[in-house]
């Protein structure tokens, strides 16, 4: 059984654990080979996302076009930060990977 003192300590630790993780949305399709690689990169690096199907959510579609003047995929949202396309670079430079 876990004291309630501690049982307090580990559900902070947890929505602080949670809080901190970014917040990540990539838009693709599934016959996207670059959406295939972005997300397979992104699971190789311990991180969780949000996939959005735009050839199944055109309202989806549409945000992606007003927020990035972009029709194409991959396009991800980075703590709404976008990127457009697999760019590496910049992937790792807003999630700091090294």
């Amino acid at each position: 059984m876990i004291l309630p003192y501690y049982s307090k300590i580990l559900i902070d630790f947890e929505e602080k654990k949670i809080s901190t993780a970014p917040r990540i949305i990539i838009f693709s399709t599934p016959s996207c080979g670059w959406c295939k690689r972005l997300k397979s990169y992104l699971k190789e690096k311990g991180f969780r996302y949000k996939d959005v199907d735009v050839s199944k959510d055109p309202k989806a579609a549409e945000h992606v076009v007003r927020k990035t003047g972009q029709m194409g995929v991959p396009v991800m949202l980075i703590n709404s930060r976008p990127v457009v396309g697999f760019n590496k670079h910049e992937i790792d430079r807003l999630l700091q990977i090294k």
